[in-house]
């Protein structure tokens, strides 16, 4: 629980702190943090002067304030978060006007929820956006290859968290069509963090800082074959809307 007198702090943010901001190099998921970010800023970087972007369900807000201390026209905002950069706020229903931003950031955020409550929140991402405008979303791909090969073998998933964090966690290809639906033109797919069996759970994520170069090594095959990778960005311009009502 958050302090009644102070900021909004829930879900893990309550309990584990600003783990994003300091961020623990052996934690599992850092190669794929760090990778997916990488990413993220060039897409940031390569905005013309002036234009403006929301990072929705930025948690603590790194990018935001990052970039907003270099002078770009961003906001924050998180349901379970708030800041001088965060502003409290659900993605499904967004207090932004209509076509207010050039760019919005949706990274980690749709796995998190109901599948009803995806067509919801990309309509509103839709909405925000001005005509043109560009999403980059990232999502965990519930088919990456340790999954596969653990299903084949054990008849279990490899999930990236509990089916209770996860429980709009889908396949890269379901994403693809959710976003379609939803009135978006995919421009790219970008693969991070091939998940090798064995190599990936028993060596990489057991020794994330010491072996963040084994990581790294294997990054060109998650960009090359993105439907056996973690995690999928997508960066996607905005289209007329198609059928924003299918949830998959």
């Amino acid at each position: 629980m958050s302090d009644p007198g102070g900021p909004s702090r829930g879900w893990l943010y309550a309990t584990q702190g600003d783990y994003h901001r300091n961020l623990d190099p052996d934690w599992s998921y850092t190669p794929t943090y760090v990778a997916k970010l990488a990413a993220v800023r060039r897409l940031i970087t390569a905005l013309p002067e002036g234009a403006r972007v929301l990072d929705a369900g930025c948690g603590e807000g790194v990018l935001v304030e990052e970039y907003r201390r270099r002078g770009l026209g961003i906001e924050g905002l998180d349901l379970n978060y708030e800041s001088d950069f965060v502003r409290r706020g659900d993605v499904r229903s967004m207090p932004f006007a209509d076509g207010s931003f050039d760019l919005v950031l949706l990274l980690d955020v749709l796995e998190h929820l109901e599948f009803r409550d995806q067509p919801r929140a990309l309509a509103e991402v839709h909405r925000t956006l001005r005509p043109g405008g560009l999403l980059a979303l990232s999502t965990p791909n519930l088919a990456h290859m340790n999954a596969r090969f653990k299903f084949l073998f054990c008849g279990q998933l490899d999930r990236a968290d509990t089916e209770v964090e996860h429980p709009g966690e889908r396949t890269m290809e379901e994403y693809r069509c959710l976003l379609a639906s939803a009135g978006f033109f995919i421009l790219r797919i970008r693969g991070i963090t091939l998940t090798v069996p064995w190599v990936y759970r028993g060596l990489i994520c057991r020794h994330a800082a010491r072996l963040r170069w084994l990581h790294d090594a294997l990054e060109p095959a998650a960009r090359l074959i993105p439907s056996l990778a973690l995690v999928t960005l997508f960066t996607c311009r905005k289209s007329e809307r198609v059928d924003a009502s299918e949830g998959g």
